[in-house]
């Protein structure tokens, strides 16, 4: 992906909609009519349920911004694909059966889901990519700058391992899923950081599969045992669900002092191991900006308006099959132990009093949660 942020004006769009039956008019936003009005379905397709944001932030927060921008006269078509690819085809052929108005797709995997949206395309359904770009005519993109996800993770971990850090580091590298596009790109950012920097041994990176953490954990008792236990100076973990899994091996294998570890998606139990050293950092992706800004994609692109629409798309990305997509790329930020109030609690993703249950009361208090 290429990450080009551009402003696209209304008049200069090459979306025509008018072959797919929402807008009856030539693309120009002074001459298009919507022609539906906030009785629409919006059917959204998350892709597992591990990772605990999509069931606890992205939806929750979709529906939401749904209700108020249709007068909560929108409908909803609700699919979580628990990280089967070929069941989330099913569930989006469903949703193009059903003939809902416009679909917010979060692939499992980004290239089996092609026909799908080739389908969608051809029934005049518009396909708003959300978190991961799948490929196929989407009509946009909405996700985060995730080469920038993996430079902030490698980034924080070099400062993790200290001033002192160099090529003798052993850093084992739990990468995420191959079908996932946004995998890749986490890589290609951490690896431009900790390139030259560190050792990433022989058999000490991985792309796993899934995301599964069980498999994550596997690998790293793997990398272990190839290296030694004694010679794991950092673990870059691709989120933080795997990053969980990744602990416990490092702690089954008799690691007593654990070196940094990273994660992504700032989920509960990440930022309480945050608070008590068990992982050094996670990425937090403001989910509500992501999501809000998907609602409002799908909502302004089935309701024809055009200028809303180009003015949240003001990025482009190319995926394999397509170039040029119209998108929005929000920012992310790394969160230690010292940016817990800053970042999640400041912006309400969590309360203190649910991070700072009786297990952690102490660790909060140390880090100035009150």
């Amino acid at each position: 992906m290429r990450r080009i942020a551009m402003f696209v004006a209304a008049s200069t769009m090459t979306l025509s909609l008018a072959g797919c039956g929402v807008l009856n008019a030539s693309g120009s936003s002074t001459t298009a009519s919507p022609t539906k009005g906030n009785d629409i379905t919006v059917g959204v397709l998350m892709p597992d349920i591990v990772n605990t944001r999509y069931q606890n932030f992205d939806y929750p927060i979709m529906k939401a911004k749904i209700a108020e921008l249709t007068n909560k006269q929108g409908q909803i078509a609700y699919a979580n694909a628990g990280s089967s690819a070929s069941k989330q085809s099913e569930q989006m052929q469903k949703m193009i059966d059903d003939k809902v108005d416009v679909i917010i797709l979060d692939s499992v995997d980004s290239h089996a889901i092609r026909g799908e949206v080739k389908k969608a395309k051809a029934a005049g359904i518009p396909v708003i990519a959300y978190d991961r770009l799948a490929e196929g005519p989407i009509d946009a993109y909405v996700s985060f700058d995730n080469e920038l996800v993996g430079e902030v993770q490698a980034r924080t971990l070099l400062e993790g391992l200290g001033p002192d850090a160099d090529t003798s580091d052993k850093v084992i590298m739990v990468n995420g899923s191959p079908t996932d596009p946004n995998a890749k790109q986490f890589k290609t950012g951490a690896m431009s950081e900790l390139s030259g920097k560190v050792d990433i041994p022989s058999g000490a990176s991985f792309d796993t599969k899934d995301w599964d953490p069980p498999t994550a954990g596997k690998e790293v008792t793997k990398a272990i045992n190839a290296i030694g236990k004694d010679n794991v100076a950092a673990v870059y973990s691709a989120n933080d669900a795997m990053a969980g899994e990744i602990i416990k091996s490092l702690k089954a294998a008799g690691i007593t002092n654990l070196p940094p570890v990273t994660g992504q998606d700032a989920d509960l139990d990440a930022i309480q191991r945050i608070l008590v050293g068990e992982q050094y950092m996670t990425v937090y992706k403001p989910y509500p900006n992501e999501a809000e800004a998907a609602a409002e994609m799908a909502v302004y692109k089935v309701q024809g308006k055009d200028i809303q629409f180009d003015a949240l798309t003001q990025d482009q990305v190319d995926s394999p099959t397509n170039k040029d997509i119209p998108a929005q790329l929000v920012q992310v930020s790394a969160v230690t132990k010292s940016k817990i109030k800053d970042t999640v609690v400041a912006d309400g993703i969590y309360k203190i009093s649910q991070i700072c249950t009786a297990a952690y009361k102490s660790a909060c208090a140390a880090a100035g949660l009150k």
